[in-house]
This record gives structure tokens, sequence and C-alpha cells, in this order.
């Protein structure tokens, strides 16, 4: 198994962790000293985290947030930063929300962080779920945000996404890039029947661009994305977090590499079964586990109480407070509870995080027997994520640190490959 590190980089001293503090700079998200501070924190975790053996950093992708939670503006530029100042750990923006890009405009960043890392990137796509910015950004393709409701505006969503990327993998495969989208309202030339007229450089394009580029009129009957990505065809592309059925069964279609928000072992075995059962109909052949991702908060001290005295607070208040009302509480939803009434804030509390295995809080032992159960279900399960909700941004930087230390020393080595 491998191990990678999850962040929604959070400003320090926003959230209920510090709520005098988020509300006197309201809004925090605007303070360039406080904006510091998240890059001298996520700086300080990617390089060591680098240094003690972790696999992998995630970092998501987020706008306007004005509050400074889940602060993750473009995370290739973020990780583009990151890479000049790591050596050999995988950079992973889990996931670039493809409705809301230009998909030649990230074929092309996304080359160019592949280069800059010398094919330390992994590609995550998403479709976007928080209206706020998505509603914005995704305007251009009429893709609002996602909703897993299975309705007209989500299956506009999950068809432009499928589109994005399909137009990307076209502009990292081929050296002349020629189409036209049923989808989108997007041709390559432009205008696409007739090509673009009026090139001054001819003779140049036609002996050294690529052939087919230009015709013998002058015309530009193609474009060639440029650069093509470090590694070949293309980094291998993850997708968080991939609960819905038809997203697996696309993962599975598209060879996307799954990270699942079921914290449930048998929950997640089943959706493991569900994508290792599609991989195999397309000729891709994975024992169970293989070629998925799942996610948990750790928490670690010398005991349990300490543990969950450590991360329980502050974890409790910001995962229920923000994400609760987005419907992520339903993830900590217990057989007994009433399936008629959501999760409410007040129980989306350390305890039942604990309970349903969303976190795992006490020592490096009790850390270990909640990793060996996932395996007793699925023994060839590839990768487990750290999430580090209620950690970066709230606790000590140093406390941040030893956790992962203590997760790197005493944890990994009774599981890695």
């Amino acid at each position: 198994m491998k191990f990678s590190i999850f962040l929604n980089p959070q400003i320090p001293g926003s959230g209920y962790a510090a709520e005098e503090n988020a509300v006197a700079k309201r809004p925090i998200g605007r303070d360039n000293e406080s904006y510091q501070k998240l890059l001298h924190e996520v700086r300080e975790i990617a390089v060591h985290a680098d240094q003690i053996g972790f696999d992998a950093l995630m970092m998501t992708e987020h706008h306007f947030h004005s509050e400074g939670f889940e602060f993750s503006v473009n995370p290739l530029m973020f990780l583009t930063d990151l890479a000049a100042r790591t050596e050999r750990i995988l950079l992973a923006p889990l996931g670039l929300v493809l409705p809301s890009w230009d998909p030649i405009r990230a074929a092309e960043d996304v080359a160019l962080l592949d280069h800059f890392c010398q094919g330390r990137l992994r590609l995550g796509v998403a479709r976007g779920y928080q209206k706020r910015w998505m509603d914005v950004l995704g305007q251009r393709w009429h893709a609002a945000a996602a909703s897993s409701d299975g309705k007209a505006a989500d299956t506009r969503n999950f068809d432009v996404f499928g589109e994005v990327l399909k137009i990307m993998k076209l502009a990292w495969s081929e050296d002349l890039l020629r189409y036209k989208s049923d989808v989108l309202d997007y041709e390559v030339p432009q205008p696409f029947d007739t090509g673009i007229e009026g090139w001054p450089a001819q003779e140049w394009t036609q002996k050294f661009g690529a052939p087919g580029e230009i015709d013998e009129n002058g015309v530009i009957q193609g474009v060639s994305v440029c650069p093509k990505p470090y590694q070949y065809p293309h980094p291998e592309l993850w997708q968080p977090f991939t609960i819905s059925n038809r997203s697996v069964v696309r993962a599975a279609q598209e060879g996307i590499l799954p990270w699942m928000f079921t914290p449930n072992p048998d929950e997640h075995a089943e959706k493991a079964k569900l994508y290792q059962d599609e991989c195999a109909k397309v000729g891709k052949d994975y024992k169970l586990g293989e070629h998925t991702g799942i996610l948990k908060i750790i928490g670690m001290a010398d005991s349990r109480e300490e543990a969950i005295a450590t991360y329980g607070k502050g974890m409790q208040k910001d995962f229920a407070k923000f994400f609760g009302p987005f419907g992520y509480l339903e993830v900590l939803r217990k057989k007994e509870d009433d399936k008629h009434q959501a999760i409410s804030p007040e129980k989306g509390d350390f305890k039942r995080m604990n309970e349903v295995e969303m976190a795992l809080l006490g020592t490096p032992d009790d850390v270990k027997r909640g990793i060996q159960r996932m395996l007793d279900r699925m023994p060839d399960l590839e990768w487990f994520g750290l999430f580090m909700q209620g950690q970066q941004g709230v606790l000590p930087l140093d406390t941040v640190k030893r956790n992962l230390e203590m997760f790197a020393t005493k944890v990994i080595p009774e599981f890695q490959d």
C-alpha cells in the first residue's frame, strides 16, 4: 500500500478554532499576512512529508473561499511551487475541476507541471459540487455544480466533465488536434469548417510546424498543443471522491483511479468490487482494492485520550459546520439512524467519526488496527490518504508535523509495499 496526504489548505486563524480572529479579519481570505502563513505551513508540510517517506501529496481546487477554509485556488500553480521544494513525493491536484476549465489551457498547464516535476504528477480530475464558484466559472459551458441527483443540471455537468477530459486527452496524444465538439460550443481550429485564414508565417509553419497544420493555401487546419506531457501518454488520472455508481463506472472505463469517500470498510469494499468488475469489462484485471484509494482522518498520540483531546474538537466543528450543509455528514450515517432524517451537525462529532471509521484517533496501534480492518476486506488496497481536516491551519504546525512523523515511522512500515 502507498500513502498520501490530502490537504484542503486552511488559512491559519480561520474557522471555529479561531473564530474571533476570523471575524476580526473578515474576509480573512483577502488578508495577505494570513495567506502568507498558509503558504508557510503548506510548504513546511510538503517538504516534511517528502523527507519522511510519504508517497504523494494531494490538494483540492476551490475558489472564492473568503472564509479562509479550503483555500486552494489553482492547485497546479500551488503544486508547481511545491515541486521546486521537494525531491521524490508525487504531487496531485485532487482534483482539477474540469467543467470550469478550457480543455486546451488545462492540457497545456498540466503538461508544464509534469515537466517541471519530471513525472511526479498524478492528475486528479473532478466535477465540482460547490455552486458559489462552479456556477460562475462553469458558465462558459453552461455547467452548474454537480449535485449527484441525476437531474438535468447534474447530467450536464457529468457530460461536460467527460467532454473536457476527452479533448485534453486528444491534445496530449495527437501531434495535430482537429476536433469539433457535439457537447460544447468548441471547435479546433476555429472556424472549424474553413480553417484559420490569414496566417502570416505560412512558409515558416509549412517547413517547421506539425504535418498537416497548414495546407497548401496557407490555411490553418489544426493546432499542435505544446508541450506534450513528460509522461506518456499523460499522467495517471485520479478522481475524488467517487461515491455515485455512475462515476465509479466511468472511472473504470476511462482508466481513472478513484479515491472513494466511503469510511465504512464494508461499504468501501462494495464500491471497490463494482470498480473491479467494471474494469474487467474493459480488459483491466485488478485485484479487489487495487487501483483505488480511501481517505481517513488520522490523529495519533501516546494514548487514545490524548489523541482525542488534541484532534477531536477542531475536527468536529469545522467539518460539521462547513461540510455538513453540503451533505458530507451522510458518510457518518449508521445502520440504526433514521434513513429519512439527515445527520445533524450535533451528531457529526469526533466520537461518531471514530465509530464509523472516518477518523482513526488513538495510539499507533489503534490506527494500525483500523487500517488492518480495511485490508481484511480488501487485501490489495493500493492507496491510503490522510485527510488533514482539523489539523493544518487549526493546530500548531509542530503538532501537525509530529502526527505525520509518527504515522510515517510507526504505521507506514507495517503496510508499505
